[in-house]
C-alpha cells in the first residue's frame, strides 16, 4: 500500500471497547514515509521501501520474515551519516528482483562541500532464494575527480513474532544476543520462550572497514566513471559454517527455477496492452506468492500478514485459477487432506474432518498465546474443500488423486452434516469454541460483519448464505464423483441432500420485502436481512431458482452496490454501511470474481461484462496494476481513481487470481473430459477487449490455442492450433 494511500479514518471511528472486541485486528496508528516493496521466496519474504530499506522510516511492516518471525528489523543505507536521494524503484516484471536507483546528496565536510549531488549512481538489487535474502550494491562515480566517501548499513534484528508486529503486547519474550564471526559476519541469535533457536547471519563480501554487531561501513575512494560492487547476504537459521550462495549464481538459478515452475500453464494475450499489464502482474504476483510444500505447490494468501497456509484462500485461489492452471488445484488439496483435523481440540477450534483455517510457524503459535498454529475456525473452508475437489475432477478427470482424497471428501462430508450442523436443521453454522478463537468465521471474518438489520451484531451459531451455497455445490459435485468410483447409493443421497438443501435456504433465507437473501441466520433462527454481496456469492454455487437469481443480479448491479468500480460487501444505505471498513461496504475483487461466476452461470453476461470493466478500470489506478486485497467503497467520480485501503495486502492470492476469473467468466469456459472438449458458453467480452488469445489451454494430454473476437455483443471463435485429441465449440443456451 502506497504511502499516499488515505489514513484508516474506519479504525479512528471506533471506541477502544469496539476494538477490543476484535482480537488479531491489524492496526492503522499513520502512513508511513516511503512506499513498501515486497519479494517472496518460499517460506521467506521481505518488505523494504523504496529506497530498499528496512526500518529507516516508521509506520510501515518492515521486515526479513521467515516462518512468521521476523529475522531482520532493520538495513539501512547510509552515504556519510546521510541518507542517499532516490532515482527510482522497480520490481522485475517476474517478481523477482528489486532494484533501486540512488545518487548522492550535496555531502560536506566541515562547512565544504566535498562531494556535489547526483554524482554517485548506487543501484541496490535485492532478491530472496533459498532461506537468504541477497543484495548487491553498485557504486559507480560519473563524476570528474576521485570520489572519497563512506557508505555504511546500518542493521538490527528483534526477532518478534508476527502478531507482534502486527500490534499484539507480549509480557514476556525470550533472550537474544549480537555477535561478530571474525571480520565479515555478524550473527544474531535468539532463544524463545518455546524454547527454539532462532539465527541471522549476515555476510558481507568484500570485507568492510570497519564492522560491529549493527553496522558495516566501507571507505570507497573510486576514480572518475570508477565502479565498485558490495555484497551482503542475510540467511535465516543457515548453520554458521554454511556460506551463501555468490550472488550472481543464486539470481541466475532463481530466475531459472521461477521459469520453470510456471511452464505448463495456459497464457492469456488480448488486445488491450493495459490488462495485458494487469494479466502479466497477476501472474507474476501469482508464482511469488505460490509456495513449495511436501504436499505440492501452495499459493499463500497474502503479503505482509498472511504469508502462510490459509484454507479458504487457498481453495479459492486454486478455484479462480482450476481453468488456467488445474496443477494449484492438486497441491491445494493434498496438502489440506494432509492437515484435516483428526480429533477435537476447542482452542484450535478443530473437529475430525474439518478443513483448516491458517497454521502459524512463529513463537507465539507455538506457545499458543494465538490459537493459529494449526487454526480450524472457518465454517467455510470444508465445504470449499469438497467444492474444489469436484470441481478439479471434473477439470482433468485425475482419478487416481481424486481416489486418494476421497477418505477426505468423506471425512469433510461428514463434518458438514454432524458438527458443522449442531442443531441438525440442515444449515451449516458456526460459534467460536473459545474467546480466542474468530468471533466471525465466514470469508468476512471481522467482528462487525454479520448483522442484522437495526445493526446488532448476530449470536449464536450463525448459519452464512453463502456457505449453504458452497455446501449445495459440493454435494453436488461429490455426487458426480462418486458415481465415477462405482458408488450409487452415495450419488443418491448426497443429491438429495442437495435437493433438500436448496428448497430449506429458499424457505429461510428469502427476504421478499428486500428482493434478495439474508445475510446469516442467528442462533435463533431469526434472518439478518441486510443487503450484502453474501447472496452474490448464492449466485456462485447454482443453488437459486432462476428467476430469483435474476431479482438478486438486478439488486448487485444497482447503484446502492455496484460503486462503479465494483460491488461492495454491503449495500449503501444499510445501517453499518461503512465504504471505508473492511467487510461492511468496502470492495473485495476475489468477491467480485465470485460473483461474475455467478452472474454468468445464470446467463447475466452483460452484468458480468460491467463488473468486469469497473475492477479492470479500477486496476489501472492501482500501483503495478495490482488489484489489493481491497479497496474502499465510494462511489467512482470522474477523473479520480479508487480510494484505497491502507492495510490491504498486495499482493494477495485471491485478488491476484481476478482477472483470470473475470476473464473465465466473460467466455464461459468449461471443460469436458469424457468429450476431449472445450466449450464456451455464451462467450461475451466487455467492450474493452476486442480478442483474446489462449494458448496452450490443457484437458487431459492435449491442448489447443485459440482466438476469440468481438464483433459487437457477439464474437468468433478461431481455433489457431491443436495438440492431441481436442475440439472447442461455442454454446448460445444456459
Amino acid at each position: 500500500m502506497s504511502a499516499e494511500a488515505v489514513t484508516h479514518l474506519a479504525s479512528v471511528t471506533r471506541t477502544s471497547e469496539q476494538v477490543a472486541e476484535q482480537p488479531f485486528y491489524i492496526p492503522m496508528t499513520g502512513p508511513s514515509a516511503r512506499p513498501r516493496r515486497s519479494l517472496k521466496h518460499d517460506d521467506m519474504f521481505i518488505v523494504l521501501d523504496s529506497h530498499g530499506d528496512i526500518g529507516a522510516s516508521a509506520g510501515g511492516p518492515d521486515g526479513l520474515f521467515h516462518y512468521d518471525t521476523r529475522y531482520l528489523a532493520r538495513l539501512e543505507l547510509v552515504l556519510d551519516d546521510l541518507q542517499p536521494l532516490l532515482l527510482g524503484s522497480n520490481l522485475r516484471d517476474d517478481n523477482s528482483a528489486l532494484t533501486v536507483d540512488l545518487t548522492n546528496p550535496d555531502i560536506y565536510r566541515q562547512e565544504r562541500l566535498v562531494l556535489q549531488k547526483d554524482l554517485l549512481h548506487i543501484v541496490r538489487t535485492i532478491f530472496l532464494w533459498r532461506g537468504t535474502a541477497y543484495q548487491r550494491i553498485g557504486v559507480q562515480n560519473h563524476g570528474d575527480a576521485r570520489a572519497s566517501f563512506e557508505l555504511t548499513l546500518l542493521f538490527d534484528n528483534d526477532f518478534a513474532d508476527l502478531f507482534e508486529v502486527r500490534g499484539e503486547r507480549r509480557p514476556h519474550r525470550g533472550t537474544g544476543t549480537g555477535k561478530l564471526l571474525g571480520s565479515t559476519d555478524v550473527l544474531f541469535e535468539y532463544r524463545g520462550l518455546d524454547d527454539t533457536e532462532r539465527t541471522t547471519g549476515l555476510h558481507f563480501d568484500p570485507r568492510p572497514t570497519r564492522l560491529s554487531v549493527n553496522a558495516a561501513t566501507w571507505q570507497l575512494e573510486l576514480g572518475p566513471h570508477e565502479s565498485k560492487s558490495l555484497f551482503v547476504a542475510v540467511s535465516c537459521n543457515r548453520p554458521i559454517a554454511e556460506k551463501p550462495a555468490r550472488f550472481f549464481r543464486g539470481l541466475l538459478a532463481h530466475r531459472r527455477e521461477m521459469r520453470q515452475s510456471t511452464m505448463g500453464a495456459a497464457s492469456v494475450e488480448t488486445s488491450n496492452n493495459i490488462f495485458n499489464e494487469v494479466l502479466c502482474q497477476a501472474m507474476a504476483d501469482l508464482n511469488m506468492l505460490m509456495t513449495e510444500t511436501p504436499q505440492g505447490r501452495y499459493p499463500y494468501a497474502g503479503i505482509p500478514w498472511y504469508s502462510t497456509t490459509f484454507g479458504r484462500d487457498g481453495l479459492i485461489t486454486a478455484l479462480q485459477m482450476l481453468w488456467i492452471d488445474p496443477r494449484v488445484a492438486k497441491g491445494v488439496l493434498r496438502r489440506l487432506a494432509h492437515f484435516q483435523a483428526k480429533a477435537v481440540d476447542p482452542l484450535a477450534d478443530a473437529a475430525p474432518g474439518k478443513i483448516l483455517h491458517e497454521m502459524r510457524g512463529g513463537e507465539m503459535a507455538a506457545l499458543r498465546e494465538v490459537p493459529f498454529a494449526q487454526y480450524y475456525g472457518s465454517v467455510d473452508s470444508t465445504a470449499l474443500f469438497v467444492l474444489l475437489a469436484g470441481s478439479y475432477f471434473e477439470r482433468t478427470g485425475d482419478e487416481k488423486t481424486l481416489i486418494e482424497l476421497w477418505p477426505a471428501i468423506e471425512a469433510a462430508l461428514a463434518w458438514i452434516d454432524g458438527p458443522g450442523d449442531p442443531d441438525q436443521d440442515g444449515f451449516v453454522e458456526y460459534q467460536r469454541a473459545t474467546e480466542k478463537g474468530l468471533a466471525n468465521q465466514g470469508w468476512k471474518d471481522s467482528y462487525d460483519a454479520i448483522f442484522h438489520a437495526d445493526g446488532q451484531l448476530a449470536e449464536g451459531n450463525i448459519a452464512l448464505a453463502e456457505v449453504q451455497g458452497y455446501v449445495y455445490a459440493a454435494k453436488q459435485l461429490a455426487a458426480r464423483c462418486a458415481l465415477r468410483l462405482g458408488k450409487p447409493d452415495r450419488v443418491r443421497k448426497l443429491e438429495a441432500e442437495a435437493r433438500t438443501l436448496a428448497e430449506r435456504f429458499e424457505k429461510a433465507f428469502w427476504c421478499e420485502e428486500l428482493g434478495t437473501y439474508a445475510l446469516a441466520l442467528d442462533g435463533k433462527k431469526r434472518p439478518c436481512k441486510v443487503r450484502t454481496s453474501n447472496a452474490g456469492q448464492v449466485l456462485f454455487s447454482g443453488m437459486i431458482r432462476e428467476d430469483r437469481a435474476r431479482l438478486v443480479a438486478a439488486d448487485l448491479m444497482g447503484p446502492h452496490f455496484f460503486s462503479g468500480w465494483g460491488i461492495r460487501t454491503v449495500a449503501q444505505g444499510e445501517v453499518r454501511y461503512n465504504p471505508m471498513s473492511y467487510h461492511d461496504g468496502s470492495i473485495w475483487p476475489h468477491d467480485n470474481a465470485l460473483i461474475a461466476l455467478g452472474l454468468a452461470r445464470y446467463g447475466l453476461k452483460h452484468s458480468v461484462a460491467h463488473v468486469f470493466k469497473g475492477l479492470f478500470d479500477a486496476a489501472t489506478y492501482m500501483d503495478l496494476r495490482r488489484l489489493p486485497e481491497l479497496f474502499c467503497g465510494f462511489r467512482r467520480e470522474k477523473r479520480r481513481g479508487p480510494t484505497l485501503y491502507p492495510v490491504a495486502c498486495a499482493p494477495q492470492a485471491w485478488a491476484s487470481a481476478t482477472p483470470f476469473t473475470l476473464l473465465e467468466a466473460a467466455l464461459g469456459i468449461e471443460f469436458d473430459v469424457v468429450r476431449s472438449e472445450i466449450r464456451l458458453r455464451n462467450p461475451h467480452l466487455p467492450a474493452f477487449l476486442n480478442e483474446v488469445i489462449l494458448r496452450d489451454l490443457r484437458l487431459g494430454e492435449s491442448s489447443v490455442d485459440l482466438r476469440v473476437s468481438r464483433h459487437g455483443d457477439d464474437v468468433a471463435l478461431e481455433v489457431l492450433r491443436t495438440r492431441g485429441r481436442i475440439q472447442v465449440s461455442i454454446v448460445l443456451a444456459r
